[in-house]
This record gives structure tokens, sequence and C-alpha cells, in this order.
């Protein structure tokens, strides 16, 4: 077993204790969801437009609500994740809301070995590049998913948000920008509910924004555009204030939260 498998298993083993008490969050809603609430952020729906008739690979979808809501949208989506009881609820909700979207369980490096059509667009979004050791492979993949002509996208938090410890209480910087060394973090609860008791596993990597767009071109992408926000959907990092749009931000804010690329394969 390579030193990364071992890392892939450990986080794996983590994202299906996960599952179960993500479903049950506030955060997920998960009965909102079912009643037609879309898990979809403004961001993603400016940048993709109407998707109708469109096909659509989701890349570490969790357990695809926002693959599903792709799918009410009018696309004909693909969900990848590596966490098998993520997949298994994926499906679950899948056919409960008699949608016709297709899960597929394995590492989102190893795609291409599991989907071999081309798609309209390849999706990814918040806390998906930080799983991964190397973005070139990872480029490439997307690039070999994607129609000549088609879209990807990705919106991510912010490179900086991840060189803080957040373990202690207070933020504290500790980690590169670009780190190639792994980062190895144990932890009570989840982001989607700290109460919970479950022990986090994680192992993970930091990426700076210039590698993220390197390897997207070196895979033979156009980047159409990237943009950085000083906001974030999801109230998942300490003390952030609520704002009148429904976003977070923190109470000085210095740095951006956000970062969105959208390029086309040429």
């Amino acid at each position: 077993m390579t030193t990364n498998s071992k890392y892939f298993n450990v986080n794996k083993d983590t994202w299906n204790k996960k599952v179960a008490i993500h479903a049950k969050s506030e955060m997920y809603d998960i009965e909102g969801f079912k009643s037609g609430k879309s898990s979809l952020m403004p961001y993603e729906i400016k940048a993709l437009g109407d998707v109708k008739g469109k096909s659509l690979l989701h890349l570490q979808c969790h357990f695809g609500q926002d693959t599903l809501s792709w799918s009410r949208a009018g696309a004909k989506c693909v969900g990848i994740d590596i966490s098998d009881e993520a997949i298994k609820l994926a499906s679950q909700l899948n056919n409960e809301l008699n949608l016709d979207a297709e899960f597929v369980c394995c590492n989102v490096l190893d795609t291409s070995e599991y989907v071999k059509e081309t798609f309209d667009i390849v999706y990814t979004s918040y806390g998906v590049i930080g799983w991964l050791p190397d973005l070139k492979p990872w480029a490439k993949m997307i690039a070999e998913r994607l129609k000549v002509g088609g879209t990807f996208y990705i919106v991510e938090f912010h490179p900086i948000l991840w060189m803080f410890d957040y373990l202690e209480g207070k933020p504290v910087m500790k980690y590169g920008y670009m780190q190639d060394e792994v980062i190895y973090e144990e932890y009570e609860g989840t982001y989607a509910d700290q109460s919970s008791k479950m022990v986090s596993k994680e192992y993970g990597w930091n990426h700076g924004l210039s590698e993220v767009v390197n390897a997207l071109i070196e895979a033979g992408l156009e980047i159409d555009y990237l943009n950085e926000y000083d906001e974030s959907p999801y109230d998942v990092f300490p003390d952030l204030i609520k704002q009148d749009n429904g976003m977070y931000a923190m109470k000085n804010q210095l740095f951006p939260m956000l970062f969105e690329i959208k390029a086309t394969k040429i």
C-alpha cells in the first residue's frame, strides 16, 4: 500500500462515519431538500446558468444534494465520491425523488477508470481539493472527462483559510500556503455538527491558487475567470457573522474566504 493510499483509506473511513451525522444535521436540512429546496449557492447557479439537457459530472459529491439539485434543474448528472455510505444515501435520495442521476463510489483521482463518457460540465465545490496530494492528475482527469468546448467550474474555500489551525479555539496560523507535506488533524465532531462525539481523522494538503490555475492550464483548459470573495456560504469557521444576504464573514475580513474558477476545454 502506498503512503497516499493509507491517507485516502483513513479519510474514507472518516467520511463514511460523517454521512449519518450530516444527514441528520440542520446544515444539510435533508427534509427541506426532499421537499424541493435547492442546495446550490448563487455563485454556482450564476456560473453555470441553464443546465437543462446538459450532462454534468459532479466530483466529490458527498451524499449528492448538489448533484440532485442540478438534476432537478434539468441536467443529466453523475456524482462521484470516495465514501460508500455517501453514495448509498445519494442513490436512495435519487430513487426517492424520482430523479435520474447516477452515483459512483471511487477516489476522485480514479474517476476515468470508472466513468468513460464525456460531459458538458464538470463541477466541484467547497472543501474538495484539500483531500488531494497533487492537483496535476486531478486536472488531467477533468480534461479527460470534458467534451471539447465543455465547462469546468469550481467554487472552493480560499487557500488562506487552510493556513490556520482551528482546533485550539482561536485560529492560529500554522501551515504553509503551498505546503507539500501532508497535514494530519484529529478532532471530535464535524463541520456540520460540532457537538457530535465522532472522532474525525483527516489527512489533507494545502494548494495555493497558482497551483490550481496552472494544473488546469497544463491539462489543456482555458481559464475564463478567477474570482475571490470575502464571504462563505457556510458557518464552518470560528466567529463568523451572518450577513444580510445570508452569507457569513469574519468581523475583520482581511482576506478572501472563497474563490471560483470557470474554465473551458479547448
